[in-house]
């Protein structure tokens, strides 16, 4: 099982036993996250979150995606993951949020730059995308803090709860992540 660890933050795939606190996190975060996450919902439950865990399971076997639980501390803080992987452009979209009770400690960027770093080395990506809603301030933080750069903001990019929004385009390129090895996150296999 791949791990990736970043900022005292550890990324790696869902477990069936990681059900019941995800479940709970969408449960508390839907003031912040419902707006912007269509498949998070006040009833969201275990069931759901083990489907989404099997989706995410064959996303990685077929290579079209790279789901992770964020976690501190043995903690579940939140999930992030590349999808929409295009093997004819090397290029994939990068996804995170944050439960309630863990924002602003650092778990998103630190997601980020974990799973930028990801993408370039073992994914051979050349391009990496942060689409982002129109208005969604917290999400537009992480972006720039990681040092994405910010693109144009896309009409009707995105579709939210059935209706086309702008959302802000953002990427990250190799040369935009530090080189200094030693300061890369590091993937572990289990």
């Amino acid at each position: 099982m791949t791990e990736l660890t970043s900022a005292g933050f550890v990324l790696r795939p869902y477990l069936a036993d990681d059900a019941t606190a995800f479940a709970a996190a969408v449960q508390e975060s839907m003031a912040t996250l419902g707006p912007w996450m269509p498949w998070a919902e006040a009833g969201f439950d275990e069931a759901q979150a083990l489907a989404w865990f099997a989706a995410c399971d064959a996303g990685r076997a077929d290579g079209s995606s790279h789901e992770f639980g964020i976690f501190r501390n043995g903690m579940f803080v939140g999930g992030a993951g590349l999808n929409q992987l295009n093997p004819a452009h090397a290029l994939c979209n990068l996804g995170y949020w944050v439960r309630t009770s863990a924002q602003r400690q650092g778990a998103a960027s630190a997601a980020v730059m974990a799973l930028a770093h990801y993408a370039f080395r073992d994914l051979h990506q050349s391009r990496v995308e942060i689409v982002v809603a129109e208005g969604n301030d917290a999400s537009l933080g992480v972006a720039r803090k990681a040092g994405a750069v910010h693109e144009c903001l896309a009409r009707n990019r995105l579709v939210l709860h059935g209706a086309p929004v702008a959302a802000h385009v953002f990427s990250l390129v190799p040369g935009d992540l530090r080189t200094d090895p030693s300061a890369l996150p590091q993937p572990r296999s289990a």
